[in-house]
């Protein structure tokens, strides 16, 4: 006799979702849910003991203290508002690394925004704390020429312009976090210099529709990849002096810090987000619940794409993606995503007005239009969220939802006992993956 299946209705669970800054509690289908977590891991009582070990014991190359000299001017590439980088506590570390070598006012902070706007005044108080009122900040403009420099034409044909407070300084510096990333493969690392710090036309080149369309452009795909192919000789050819990154646990705490040259550096963290954040499942599900990580990360939906990618390596083709996301920030308004988003009449006409496009008339933001129109291509996506209105969420060709739990059961009572559902609670902070679908790099 065929074992008895228990109906998808028969026992509810909760699953807490990062969502916004309170988060969001659902109930689903418990016989019918797979939860999928990155490795939990306990931060260090002790954070800025793991950045100062980190800087006293780099992965490869010298220490910083060894590489600054006395009167050298020091330029730090930092995250903007919309990553949850520990800056405070990581300049912290640097300055203290530094004592008796540089002062404060040795240091430009370079906000890497890439093509995202500038942060704000309170933000950047929020971000840098003591730092933003004692040291030179500079949010970066990919759009103002006088503060870009020509570098000339570097890796597979991209035009670099970088800004120019970076290519002056004596001494460079990058920090930031490591986690998988839709199409570049990591954050982290060599990014912080290109597209953090590069100009408009540089980005838009490291982002067209031939890079971002190559099937290596993915989650956990570094070597190989256009996008951070090209990333990485920027950086190579440029220089970077010394790197310094952190990995993040669920609730943004440092669980561990890299630091010396660049590449060594980054290869070191790459591996441990791979143990920790990269998740094999056995199969594709009918329903994925994904989130965009909470704030600040699901700030707006542009940034919301990469939880929705994550869910769709995980998705059955014609499935649903429930995508949780508090979008305080609206499309944004600001930037080129929302009005190509909302004028086209379908997914389709999207896709071909963008993979159309020569490289030299690509707008910014259409790598996020181009990953969410293929999203769309493979599954429906519902959006919850307190900010955009049903209008807008239908203007983006998503489904406005307002109550997760009922929706995830209308799906599963359409589809029968067989629904499987997967939630992936803080969106991107884990990449889950098919084993005879994954890369040998993820797999490794």
């Amino acid at each position: 006799m065929a074992a008895k299946v228990t109906p998808w209705h028969a026992v509810p669970v909760e699953v807490q979702l990062a969502y916004g800054t309170t988060g969001l509690t659902v109930s689903l289908p418990d016989e019918r849910t797979t939860v999928i977590t990155p490795v939990p891991q306990e931060a260090p009582a002790d954070q800025g003991a793991t950045l100062r070990d980190a800087l006293r014991n780099p992965v490869a190359g010298p220490r910083l203290r060894e590489l600054v000299h006395d009167g050298d001017s020091i330029a730090v590439s930092v995250c903007d508002f919309t990553r949850p980088q520990p800056r405070e506590a990581m300049i912290r570390a640097l300055v203290e690394e530094l004592d008796g070598i540089a002062a404060p006012d040795a240091f430009t902070l370079l906000i890497a925004t890439g093509t995202h706007r500038g942060n704000t005044d309170d933000e950047l108080r929020q971000m840098l704390g003591e730092f933003a009122g004692s040291m030179r900040v500079i949010n970066h403009d990919a759009r103002d020429a006088d503060s870009l420099r020509w570098c000339g034409t570097i890796g597979d044909g991209v035009p670099v312009w970088l800004n120019r407070h970076w290519l002056d300084a004596d001494v460079k510096l990058t920090t930031g976090f490591v986690e998988p990333h839709f199409f570049a493969g990591f954050s982290g690392g060599p990014k912080l210099v290109a597209p953090g710090l590069a100009g408009l036309d540089t980005t838009l080149t490291l982002h067209d529709a031939r890079r971002i369309g190559s099937p290596h452009a993915t989650w956990g795909v570094c070597e190989g990849n256009p996008v951070h192919d090209d990333v990485r000789a920027i950086a190579a050819e440029i220089g970077v002096d010394f790197a310094f990154d952190v990995i993040l646990n669920m609730d943004k705490q440092i669980i561990e810090a890299f630091a010396g040259e660049m590449f060594a550096m980054h290869l070191a963290a790459r591996d441990a987000v791979r143990r920790t954040s990269m998740r094999e499942v056995p199969h594709l599900f009918d329903v994925v619940v994904t989130t965009n990580s909470g704030f600040p990360l699901d700030q707006n939906l542009y940034q919301a794409v990469k939880g929705m990618s994550a869910a769709a390596s995980i998705v059955r083709p014609g499935g649903l993606i429930v995508s949780a996301a508090e979008c305080r920030d609206g499309f944004p308004d600001h930037g080129d995503f929302r009005e190509p988003l909302t004028s086209s009449p379908d997914i389709a006409t999207l896709l071909a007005t963008i993979e159309a496009r020569p490289a030299s008339a690509t707008v910014p933001d259409q790598w996020e239009l181009q990953v969410l129109g293929r999203v769309l291509s493979r599954a429906r996506v519902a959006l919850y969220s307190d900010y955009l209105s049903d209008e807008d969420t239908r203007a983006a060709h998503l489904l406005p939802v307002h109550d997760i739990s009922a929706l995830v059961d209308d799906e599963c009572a359409r589809l029968g006992d067989g629904a499987q559902v997967c939630v992936l609670p803080d969106g991107p902070q884990t990449i889950a993956y098919v084993a005879d679908r994954a890369s040998q790099e993820i797999l490794a």
